[in-house]
C-alpha cells in the first residue's frame, strides 16, 4: 500500500513459493519453466478480491487505486482488518503517516465556579489548535464519518467514543463557537442530566470538580441539607413535608426552579410557606408571589394565617381599581396572592416588580401554552419560580414542557424541539426510549410523593360504580332525541366534514348527558322523573341518617339547582358553591362545612374540583361522570387528604346503556390519554376520529 497525489495505491501478489501473480496484470505472470504444476487457491484469491471490491478500488495497468475521500477512510480503518486476516500486508512510510492517527485523546471539565456561580464546560482534544477544534467539533455534530486534519490525515468519527460527544453536544445544543478558548458556559440545571450521561458513557476523561458533584449530591439528597425548620411556623411538619421544603430550599440555593407535584391533599401548600418563612427569616423579606385558581386565593390566605401568621399576605382580588390600590404596596408584604383570571387582566402591572418567588398553585392552568393564562405568567419576573400540581400531565406530554417552560424556560428546548425530540415518538408507541431519556431529564425537578408512599395510616378510600337505570320517561326522550341527532348528524358530516361538525357534536353529547341526569335539564314542561334523582333521594337520607356528610359534585349547575330544591323540601341543610361564588366567601364556606356546617356541600366539578381542604366528608357523590378521570379524583380528594379520619366512600352514578356508560368504560380503558375525547372545560373533540365519536352515539 502506498499513499501518493492523494490517493491510496495498492498492489496485490498471490504468492506460491518462487511464483508471483498480480491479479490484475496480464504482465510478469509468465510460468518459469519447471516440472512442477500450480494449483491456485481460487477460493481465497476470491475472498481477497471480493474484499478489495468492496473498497471501491479502480484498477490502472497493473496496480489498483482509490482517491474518493469517504472509500479512503472505509478502506484504512475497516477495510485493512480484514485483509489482514487473509493476507500479509506492507505500507510506505507516506501511507502509515495516512493512518497514524486512529485514536483522539479528549479531555474535558465540568466545573461550577463558585465566584461567578455558573457552570463551565471545557473540552480539547490533544494536537488541535482552536480553529481545527471548532471544524473537527462542526464535523462531529454533523454525524460525518471523517475528518481530515491539516497535516492531510484521516480521523474516522463513527466511533462510539465520539458518537458519545456528539450526543453531549447535542444534548447540551452547543455549536462549536459556543467553546471560546475551549470553554462554554451552560446553564447549572443541566448539571444532572450530564452527570448521569458521563456516567453512563463511561466519559473518564471529562472531570468534575467538587462544586459540580455537590450540586449534583444536594439536589438529589435534600435531606442531607442542613436546613432548620423556622420556629415560627405553627405547624409540625411531616417526614416527607421536611423532605419537601429541603428539596425547595436546595433549589433556591442553586437559583433553580422545580415542579412540587405532590399527590392531591398530601400539602403542598404548607411546604411552600415553610420556605417563604425560612427566607424572611434568613435573607430579609422581599415580595413573593402566587397565581392561583380564583376559589383558592383566600385559601391560601387562611393558610397562611393559621400556619405562618407572621408573614404579611395580601389577596390582590376586587375590581380594578381595588387590585391598582393593593399593588401600589406590593413591596410591603411578604406574599401577594391573585388568581388565574385577574393575572391575565394585571400582567402589566405586575412586570413592574421582581418577586423573591413566583409560584403557581395548580399549575396545570398553564398546560396549554398557547393559553393566556400561559402567556401571562411567562412574563412575570422573579428569582425564583416553582410550580405546584397534583397532575403534571393530565392529557398530553405538551403539558409538562409548559409547566418546565415557566419553572425553567429552555430546559425542555424549544417547543418544537421538544415535539420532535419527545412528543412525537413517546405518543407515537415506539418511543421507549426517549421516553427513558425524558424521565431521566425531569427526575431531579420533579418532587412526586403518593398517598399510599408516604401515608400508610390514611384511611381506606372505597370506590363504587353504581348503575342506574332510566326512568320510561327518560328512555323514550333518549331513544327519540340519539334517533334524532344521529339524522342530523350524518346530514351534517355529508354537507360540513367531520372537522366543521364538531361543535354539533359536542352539543349533541351534552343533550344526551343531560337527559341522563334529568331531562328538566332542557326540556322546561318535562314533568317526568329521573332514576338518577330516584336514587339520589334514596341515598341521601341513609347516609345522614348514619352519621356521613357528603360532597356532591356535578358538571351542570342546573342539576345541583333541582338537587337544591329537593334538599329544600325535605328541610336538609346544605351548602352550596358554584363558578359564580364570590372568592371572598369561598374559604368561608369551606370553613363552615369542616367545622359542621349543612349534611352535604354541593359543588359545581369546574369551580370547586381542586385545592379545597373538605376533610369534614366521609361521602362522595359523582353524580354525573367526566371525560377525564384526573379531574373526578382531584374532585375526590378534596375529602381524602391529610386530616381524613374516616374511610371515604365514593359513588360514581352511571346510568346504564347510554352514553355515561361510555364515558366511564373510555375512561377505563384510557385514562393515561383523556385528552383523546374532550379535555377539562369542555372544549372541542380533539383527537378522535369519525368512528370513536360516532361509536358514542350507540344505544
Amino acid at each position: 500500500l502506498d499513499w501518493s497525489n492523494n490517493m491510496i495505491i495498492a498492489k496485490i501478489i498471490f504468492k506460491y513459493e518462487n511464483r508471483n501473480i498480480n491479479p490484475f496484470s496480464s504482465y510478469g505472470n509468465i510460468s518459469p519453466k519447471t516440472d512442477k504444476i500450480l494449483l491456485r487457491d481460487i477460493e481465497k484469491e476470491h475472498t481477497i478480491l471480493n474484499i478489495l471490491e468492496k473498497a471501491e478500488f479502480k484498477v490502472r495497468s497493473d496496480y489498483i487505486y482509490i482517491e474518493q475521500e469517504e472509500h479512503i477512510v472505509d478502506f484504512v480503518f475497516k477495510i485493512i482488518p480484514l485483509l489482514q486476516e487473509h493476507s500479509v500486508i506492507y505500507y510506505s512510510e507516506s501511507f502509515k503517516k495516512l493512518a497514524s492517527r486512529q485514536k483522539l485523546k479528549f479531555s474535558g471539565a465540568l466545573r461550577l465556579n463558585t465566584l461567578t456561580d455558573i457552570l463551565e464546560f471545557s473540552f480539547n482534544i490533544d494536537g488541535l489548535d482552536k480553529d481545527e477544534l471548532e471544524s473537527l467539533l462542526e464535523s462531529i455534530k454533523l454525524r460525518k464519518k471523517y475528518y481530515r486534519l491539516k497535516d492531510g490525515t484521516f480521523l474516522p468519527l463513527d466511533t462510539n467514543n465520539i458518537m458519545e460527544i456528539a450526543g453531549l453536544l447535542d444534548y447540551l445544543g452547543l455549536e462549536p463557537e459556543d467553546f471560546k478558548d475551549n470553554l462554554a458556559i451552560i446553564p447549572k440545571f443541566r448539571a444532572f442530566y450530564m452527570d448521569q450521561y458521563i456516567k453512563k458513557s463511561n466519559l473518564k476523561y471529562i472531570e468534575r470538580n467538587h462544586s459540580f458533584k455537590e450540586l449534583v449530591q444536594n439536589v438529589l439528597e435534600p435531606s442531607d441539607m442542613d436546613f432548620a425548620i423556622p420556629s415560627e411556623l405553627n405547624a409540625k411538619l411531616r417526614g416527607y413535608q421536611k423532605f419537601g421544603f429541603k428539596w425547595l430550599k436546595t433549589l433556591v440555593v442553586y437559583g433553580i426552579g422545580g415542579i412540587l407535584a405532590d399527590d392531591m391533599g398530601l400539602g403542598k401548600t404548607i411546604q411552600v410557606i415553610t420556605l417563604i418563612l425560612s427566607d424572611k427569616k434568613e435573607n430579609g423579606s422581599i415580595p413573593s408571589l402566587v397565581v392561583a385558581p380564583t376559589s383558592l386565593v383566600y385559601n391560601w390566605c387562611a393558610e397562611i394565617e393559621k400556619f405562618a401568621p407572621s408573614l404579611n399576605a395580601a389577596a390582590i382580588s376586587g375590581s380594578k381599581e381595588e387590585r391598582l390600590k393593593l399593588m401600589e404596596n406590593i413591596s410591603e408584604y411578604d406574599l401577594v396572592i391573585t388568581s388565574y383570571p385577574l393575572i391575565r387582566r394585571d400582567i402589566e402591572s405586575y412586570m413592574e416588580y421582581k418577586f423573591r418567588y413566583c409560584i403557581l398553585d395548580e399549575a396545570q392552568h398553564i398546560k396549554n401554552p398557547d393559553s393566556q393564562n400561559a402567556i401571562s405568567v411567562k412574563q412575570l419576573k422573579a428569582e425564583n419560580y416553582f410550580a405546584l400540581t397534583g397532575t403534571p400531565i393530565e392529557n398530553s406530554l405538551m403539558e409538562l414542557w409548559s409547566i418546565f417552560d415557566f419553572v425553567m424556560p429552555g430546559y425542555l428546548f424549544s417547543r418544537s424541539q421538544f415535539s420532535k425530540k419527545y412528543e412525537v415518538p413517546i405518543m407515537g408507541d415506539y418511543g421507549q426510549k426517549e421516553l427513558q431519556e425524558l424521565g431521566k431529564q425531569i427526575h431531579p425537578f420533579i418532587l412526586r410523593r403518593l398517598k399510599e408512599d408516604v401515608l400508610p395510616e390514611l384511611p381506606e378510600k372505597i370506590e363504587s360504580k353504581i348503575t342506574v337505570e332510566l326512568t320510561e320517561e327518560q328512555k323514550k326522550l333518549y331513544a327519540v332525541y340519539l334517533h334524532k341527532i344521529k339524522l342530523e348528524l350524518q346530514k351534517e358530516l355529508e354537507e360540513k366534514g367531520f372537522e366543521k361538525s364538531r361543535f354539533k357534536i359536542l352539543s349533541a353529547l351534552t343533550r344526551l348527558r343531560q337527559i341522563c341526569c334529568h331531562p328538566y335539564l332542557f326540556i322546561e314542561n318535562y314533568a317526568g322523573e329521573s332514576g338518577k334523582m330516584q336514587l339520589l333521594e334514596e341515598i341521601i337520607p341513609g347516609c345522614i341518617d348514619g352519621g356521613h356528610r357528603i360532597l356532591l359534585f356535578s358538571q351542570f349547575t342546573g342539576m345541583l339547582q333541582i338537587i337544591r330544591d329537593w334538599l329544600d323540601k325535605e328541610k336538609i341543610s346544605y351548602l352550596y358553591f358554584d363558578g359564580s361564588t364570590p372568592a371572598a366567601e369561598r374559604g368561608n364556606l369551606v370553613r363552615n362545612f369542616n367545622e359542621g356546617a349543612g349534611s352535604i356541600f354541593l359543588i359545581s366539578l369546574k369551580a370547586g374540583g381542586t385545592g379545597l381542604n373538605l376533610t369534614g366528608a366521609d361521602t362522595v357523590i359523582h353524580f354525573d361522570p367526566w371525560w377525564n378521570p384526573a379531574v373526578e379524583e382531584q374532585a375526590t380528594d378534596r375529602a381524602y387528604r391529610i386530616g381524613q379520619k374516616k374511610a371515604v366512600q365514593v359513588m360514581k352514578l352511571v346510568s346504564k346503556g347510554t352514553i355515561e356508560e361510555k364515558i366511564y368504560n373510555l375512561q377505563e380503558e384510557k385514562r393515561f390519554l383523556a385528552d383523546a375525547v374532550i379535555q377539562p372545560g369542555e372544549t372541542l373533540l380533539s383527537k378522535m376520529n369519525r368512528e370513536d365519536i360516532m361509536a358514542l352515539f350507540e344505544f
